[in-house]
């Protein structure tokens, strides 16, 4: 029973603080807008067709960054309303529409039309590390693709690099769960959907032909 009360009141003074902190969010909060693409959506062709570039852009992306939108304002009326089960309900349309946000900003970086450098293989700490990591980069994009075409339904493939144990690592993940939840910071990115999908073998796949993980270094 203690234990139970303890719990409530834990909870009741996580509201509270939250509701103190609300009380200034919605003067300082800015919605999140679309971020503009760093190259046209026919850029990459004939690689990616810039009609799917479009849809997925204006299309999917956009809806992940209205969906966060519309969560936030909903949790900002919970905590306004001290409502611990509206609070909580929220927890998990943010975190999949702002993951869908977040993994998509980051993976438009990720590519580059060849003539811009897509494509060409990475360099300096960064080739190092993943020459000592995975014995070269065709290994790396054999065990990356390998790894990534194995999830099934959609989710993202990760190159980061684990802080605990000071090496490079492999990741998948489900949904649009960002690596940050990981706690490991990103170098490559890839979305296990058809954009990133392919018929051929998984180390042909489509996106290794526009890669600028190469901008990246550790």
């Amino acid at each position: 029973m203690k234990m139970a009360l303890s719990r409530v009141t834990l909870l009741r003074a996580s509201l509270q603080q939250q509701q103190q902190f609300s009380m200034v969010m919605p003067a300082l909060r800015q919605k999140h807008t679309l971020p503009d693409l760093p190259y046209g959506y026919s850029a990459l062709e004939p690689i990616i067709s810039g009609e799917i570039m479009e849809i997925h852009h204006k299309k999917h992306h956009n809806t992940y960054v209205t969906n966060l939108n519309v969560a936030e304002e909903k949790l900002q009326e919970a905590l306004t309303k001290k409502s611990a089960s509206d609070v909580v309900a929220q927890q998990s349309a943010i975190k999949f529409n702002g993951g869908g946000h977040v993994n998509h900003s980051i993976f438009w970086t990720n590519l580059a039309p060849k003539k811009e450098g897509g494509g060409v293989a990475p360099s300096g700490p960064l080739a190092d590390a993943i020459n000592a990591q995975f014995g070269s980069l065709q290994n790396f994009i054999t065990m990356f693709s390998a790894q990534t075409v194995a999830v099934q339904g959609s989710g993202w493939g990760w190159l980061g690099y684990n802080k605990a144990l000071k090496r490079l690592e492999i990741t998948a993940l489900p949904n649009q769960d960002p690596l940050v939840t990981t706690g490991s910071p990103f170098f490559l990115s890839s979305p296990l959907t058809p954009l990133g999908r392919s018929s051929q073998s998984p180390s042909s796949l489509p996106f290794w032909s526009l890669s600028g993980f190469f901008l990246c270094g550790i």
